[in-house]
């Protein structure tokens, strides 16, 4: 099913966990070929810009996409306002599975509009800044890549600037 875009592009809050993306990005090592690639989907507070979980798998499944909801949406505290996670139209987002997450937290859905990558764009700076610090080098074993995916993720969070924290 095709949940509204409930978010319009207004990426912006002030509440922590009122608005998370979601979405799928693809990375390969060692020669680069179809079978040598892992996918990383991590959930993004709109708030601070933290990844607040992340799966990283061969394939993009449903369950793939659904352990790191989950995850994200189990750390949030009794808010009195609700939670909107936005996606673009992905299979994953648009599963049985996904919406029942979704429902069980109480948390809206919001889909960007098909053929519309602006509707998205928010989370495509971060996966652009991953890409350019991690991949600058060539990774030959995915146990190598996903360690230095795991490990930048987590400077993301605690170590590096953001000029929207105030340098903080």
């Amino acid at each position: 099913m095709i949940a509204p875009n409930r978010l319009k592009r207004r990426f912006k809050t002030d509440r922590p966990y009122q608005k998370l993306v979601a979405d799928v990005s693809e990375f390969r090592y060692g020669n680069k070929s179809q079978d040598e690639r892992v996918y990383l989907e991590p959930i993004l507070d709109f708030f601070n810009g933290e990844v607040l979980a992340f799966n990283i798998s061969n394939h993009p499944t449903v369950e793939f996409a659904v352990k790191p909801l989950k995850e994200a949406l189990n750390q949030i505290p009794v808010l009195d306002y609700r939670t909107t996670v936005h996606t673009d139209q992905g299979f994953q987002y648009q599963h049985h599975h996904w919406q029942i997450v979704l429902k069980d937290h109480r948390a809206f859905q919001s889909m960007s509009r098909k053929g519309t990558c602006l509707g998205n764009a928010a989370m495509e700076p971060f996966f652009h800044i991953m890409k350019v610090e991690v991949m600058d080098e060539q990774f030959e074993t995915k146990a190598a890549l996903i360690k230095a995916m795991t490990e930048w993720i987590d400077f993301y969070n605690h170590r590096r600037i953001k000029t929207k924290l105030d340098g903080k």
